[in-house]
């Protein structure tokens, strides 16, 4: 009667504690507030003032008045700021629609300028989400016939509105920049595109009038040439001593560091090993490969880091800096080729070569791609000398003709080699002509240019010119990437590699982790030839390096994917994060069972509860911070969230019980890991216990994964719950002959002789049936450690045996036994654990039974 009056005096204390907070927000929600005021100062004159209300929306509902006119002022100036800068963009556009490096610049203005404009409305939408918000819970108002609402509501809910078309305004006029923007950006790369066709196709007129004036002009840009510099090398000298020697010791430090680092990290793959006779193709696609990519990247570094001092030294005119970056360019690509050549043909060395030609072919081949490489680069140092000295455009017209006839020449000549390996394999003997189709291609190619100078179109002639160099050179470094990367992730191949053989001595690594680290290195080799590779063909075909840097820009920042968008910088900072809190919750795992649990001797069974649980926590926690670094809303996966639902509840309740049956299971811990359990059929020793299913060795040792659902709707026996004190039953049949009382004392001793049979409780000897010619006895033995009894009832045996043998007592087995009760587990050994049997009782040679209460 008395917990039933506390129970009503609780009850009642509760609902006095509601009402009192019932009624102190309702009166919260009924007392008015002033509108604090907003200062004249604060307010644009283009902002247009909401009415004054009487009321301030309830906390956390409604922003205060000046707050919001301020959000709406910074909204106003910056679309005000962003429409002139896109009128100015527009008239900048319309100045430089001959300029296409120009208009690259102002394309990525523009595409700024968009992103800044949609940055408004996004800012805004926060506070037309909660004023919809209140509006909602406010309701419509009330119609015709109906009872007027409050004055506070009526105030609150024009204050709310006249709020949102404000900010519906500023949506609206963000929108209409932001297309204006868009057109801009998109109007830009159309121009860009007319004038990059213009160029292409424009047609000059090719007379010999035109190559006589371009002779005399020549000959005047070369005297100028010649004056400039002399007078250049004179001002550095006298005026620019200290700067110019220190930009000259800094480039030649330049070019130890990248020569000695090149050489110290990959001198063993850029060098080939003369005393190896026929080298393997993974080893010789690895040595042109790295000799190509890093001495040339080494030598641009170099060359590069020259220019940055020589010109941030002012060492540089303004007349001369092109022409000195042309001749550093004019170095860098003819030594490219050169090393892309040599390392594929291999004309001295036929044993390292990549393709199946002749040496006389390889030496043809190499010279005739240097040569070509040399006259376009040199067409474009000579452009720049013009460009720089203002040259008359005949001149430059009159370069790229005789640059692009030269090629197209060449390439027909190419045409006609026979570069290809005889049929006897003899690198020696004379080669056989091209395939037909590559041969005819060559043709068809180097006739096009001369056909394209001699029509005119001396444009279009030394741009396909400049594309079957430098593009070729390209590609076929890339293509010599890919072949090296197939090469070194190919089974069982990079263990063939030096670098392979270093790994395996120093570090003993087996030949599945070579493997790994060959297919890591394949793939980080198409990784190295795409990066590289496709922006020098983009750049080579007219793309400026504004154009990457945008087109990078937004496959790091903006991938849309309908309407979420997602950037690569998140997603691999979610996986870095993902893969941080997950090694800290492994090392937080086994901190705390090395140096918590195991110090302060915590049982088994809790330990792996323990590490269990912070581990299962630790990875959802760390998929969680990972996801939200990745930028990923996960309110985007609610759709996908109500799919499960239904899936859970139609075909994965199974899955769920199992893993709510596992959680407890590692709570509440009916058995732990090591116990012995019997479920079913099933019977063994835990070995895991996870969120779904618990492994179970066998006394076969077969691991048994028995679902988490059957140990909580079923029942389980453990035989080791809270110790492991058991009792072993021995079951003996002897015949009528014998002296029962004699038998029970024998058994008794033999018990009480064995030391591992307890002495409390103590072991007894009970006579438990009759049969038609036998009589059955039992011998009761308690053991301290049950899972390890299988020797201590083989011993006890053995001795029964032996001392009823040595008493002249009946043989304790039956001599006429029934065919069904001759079980074939008896002639088999007895495995580490009991076998009940269907009865409940244990046969003499394998069975025992503990009597303790399975958990």
């Amino acid at each position: 009667m008395g917990t039933f009056r506390g129970l009503i005096g609780k009850w009642v204390l509760v609902a006095i504690c509601l009402c009192l907070a019932a009624g102190l927000s309702a009166a919260q929600d009924q007392a008015p507030a002033p509108a604090a005021p907003v200062p004249a100062a604060a307010q644009p004159a283009a902002v247009p003032t909401p009415p004054a209300a009487p009321a301030t929306p309830p906390a956390g509902d409604a922003a205060p008045d000046d707050s919001l006119n301020q959000v709406i002022a910074k909204g106003k100036d910056d679309l005000g700021a962003a429409r002139k800068r896109i009128d100015r963009l527009s008239d900048a556009v319309d100045k430089a629609a001959t300029d296409d490096q120009k208009l690259v610049d102002l394309k990525a203005q523009a595409d700024d300028a968009t992103r800044s404009i949609l940055a408004v409305p996004v800012g805004l939408r926060p506070r037309f989400d909660a004023i919809k918000n209140r509006l909602t819970e406010l309701g419509d108002p009330p119609g015709e016939g109906q009872p007027p609402e409050a004055d506070i509501v009526a105030q609150e809910r024009k204050q709310l509105t006249s709020e949102r078309s404000l900010i519906n305004a500023l949506t609206g006029e963000a929108e209409d920049l932001s297309i204006a923007g868009t057109n801009l950006s998109n109007q830009i790369t159309e121009m860009r595109r007319k004038l990059f066709t213009e160029t292409l196709f424009r047609r000059s007129d090719v007379s010999v009038e035109m190559f006589n004036v371009a002779g005399t002009a020549f000959v005047k840009e070369l005297s100028s040439l010649d004056n400039v510099f002399r007078s250049w090398i004179k001002f550095g000298l006298r005026y620019k001593q200290l700067p110019l020697l220190s930009a000259v010791l800094l480039s030649l430090t330049a070019a130890l560091v990248f020569l000695a680092g090149g050489y110290r990290l990959f001198g063993h793959y850029i060098r080939r090993d003369e005393g190896i006779v026929d080298p393997p193709y993974i080893t010789r696609l690895s040595v042109a490969f790295w000799s190509t990519t890093v001495q040339t990247i080494s030598l641009g570094a170099f060359l590069v880091t020259s220019f940055f001092f020589l010109e941030n030294f002012n060492i540089l005119r303004s007349d001369v800096a092109p022409i000195i970056a042309s001749v550093l360019g004019f170095v860098g690509v003819v030594y490219f080729v050169w090393k892309l050549a040599f390392s594929v043909f291999s004309p001295t060395r036929h044993d390292w070569r990549l393709v199946r030609v002749s040496n006389s072919g390889a030496r043809d081949l190499c010279w005739a791609i240097m040569a070509m490489a040399m006259v376009s680069a040199l067409d474009y140092v000579l452009n720049a000398v013009s460009a720089g000295l203002g040259s008359p455009v005949i001149l430059t017209v009159a370069k790229s003709f005789t640059t692009s006839f030269i090629v197209g020449v060449l390439l027909v000549v190419i045409s006609f080699f026979r570069p290809v390996l005889a049929e006897n394999g003899d690198p020696e003997a004379r080669g056989r002509p091209w395939p037909r189709i590559l041969g005819v291609a060559l043709r068809i190619i180097g006739i096009g240019l001369i056909f394209a100078c001699l029509t005119g179109y001396v444009g279009l002639a030394r741009f396909l010119a400049s594309q079957i160099i430098l593009t070729g050179a390209v590609v076929a470094t890339m293509y010599i990437g890919f072949l090296s990367g197939k090469a070194v992730s190919k089974r069982n191949s990079f263990a063939e590699t030096k670098l392979g053989r270093a790994l395996q001595e120093k570090r003993g690594l087996g030949p599945v982790a070579l493997d790994q680290i060959g297919l890591a290195a394949g793939l980080g080799i198409y990784a190295v030839a795409l990066v590289t590779g496709v922006p020098l063909i983009l750049l080579s075909w007219g793309f400026k390096t504004g154009d990457l840097e945008q087109w990078a820009f937004r496959l790091f920042t903006e991938i849309r994917i309908g309407s979420m968008t997602i950037s690569l910088f998140g997603i691999v900072g979610g996986v870095l994060i993902f893969a941080l809190g997950f090694l800290i919750t492994r090392w937080l795992q086994k901190w705390l069972d090395n140096n918590v649990m195991e110090r302060s001797q915590v049982d088994t069974g809790v330990r792996n509860s323990v590490k269990t649980g912070i581990g299962y926590l630790g990875i959802a926690m760390a998929a969680l911070f990972g996801v939200s670094a990745a930028g990923i809303d996960l309110s985007s996966f609610a759709l996908v969230a109500g799919a499960l639902s239904l899936g859970v509840g139609f075909g994965l309740q199974n899955i769920v019980s199992n893993f709510v049956s596992g959680l407890i299971l590692l709570v509440e811990r009916p058995f732990k890991v090591g116990d012995w359990v019997v479920t079913g059929t099933t019977e063994g020793f835990v070995k895991r216990i996870s969120v779904r299913a618990t492994e179970i060795e066998t006394f076969q040792r077969q691991s048994i994964m028995v679902p988490n659902s059957l140990f909580i709707n079923a029942s389980v026996g453990n035989w080791t719950h809270r110790n492991k004190l058991g009792r072993a039953d021995i079951s003996v049949v002897v015949n009528y002959d014998s002296d029962p009382r004699r038998i029970m004392e024998l058994l008794t001793e033999i018990a009480e002789s064995h030391p591992k049979v307890l002495r409390n409780p103590s072991p007894m000897a009970v006579f438990s049936a009759f049969g038609e010619t036998t009589m059955t006895f039992e011998l009761r033995a308690y053991l301290a450690d049950i899972v390890n009894g299988g020797s201590v009832r083989n011993d006890l045996r053995l001795a029964i045996y032996e001392r009823f043998r040595a008493e002249g007592l009946g043989m304790p087995f039956k001599t006429d036994v029934p065919v069904e009760e001759a079980k074939p587990e008896e002639a088999v050994s007895e495995p580490p654990g009991p076998q009940p049997a269907k009865d409940g009782k244990t046969s003499i040679v394998v069975n025992a039974q503990t009597g303790k209460a399975g958990g």
